[in-house]
């Protein structure tokens, strides 16, 4: 009986804190994913606001849609839900992707909405770790160094299909009022 409640324990906690995908729709060149985690966290500090619970789910929708040959809709959603808050909290649950766009063959993609700065097309190569990663520049609403609000984005893979490898973007950034400490707030991380 031990035997095969530790095959069932052991698989689970493995995938604890891993992020999972799932295809719900994918016909005629309409495709929508649903993702996600669930990462139970507890913090160890002697700083009171980071010492204790800090249990969230994340989950998230991708999807795009194939409008013609050359033209294809694309847009995403991400949601998060702090799990260690009370029900009377008001820092429970943010959005941290929402944005749409279209891409255009070789021509490149344009999108709008709350989306990464292009500067974490850098900083993306070294946020890695599962937990207290990207902590260089990389803070939410801050200089487009992270996730923002109000981004407009132009992204180009390979060139115009000319040079392999030769990838670039454009970005603007409307101004955003009411943030706090440069725009720096911890609890959307």
């Amino acid at each position: 009986m031990k035997r095969k409640v530790l095959a069932l324990v052991i698989p689970a906690l493995l995938a604890a804190g891993a992020a999972h995908a799932a295809e719900i729709y994918n016909k005629d060149g309409n495709k929508l994913d649903l993702y996600g985690k669930v990462d139970g966290l507890h913090y160890f500090s002697s700083d009171s606001k980071k010492d204790g619970d800090q249990t969230y789910l994340r989950f998230g929708f991708k999807g795009e849609t194939q409008i013609n040959d050359m033209l294809t809709g694309y847009g995403q959603w991400e949601y998060n839900v702090q799990a260690n808050n009370t029900e009377t909290s008001s820092d429970q649950a943010w959005t941290r992707l929402a944005f749409a766009g279209i891409k255009v063959g070789d021509y490149g993609s344009f999108d709008y909405g709350r989306n990464y700065g292009v500067l974490y097309d850098v900083e993306g190569w070294t946020d890695m770790l599962p937990e207290f990663g990207g902590d260089s520049y990389t803070y939410a609403d801050n200089f487009m160094a992270g996730r923002a609000n109000g981004v407009a984005t132009y992204r180009n893979s390979d060139f115009f299909g000319l040079v392999e490898g030769l990838n670039f973007a454009l970005q603007y950034q409307g101004k955003n009022e009411g943030q706090k400490r440069a725009g720096y707030q911890r609890r959307h991380q």
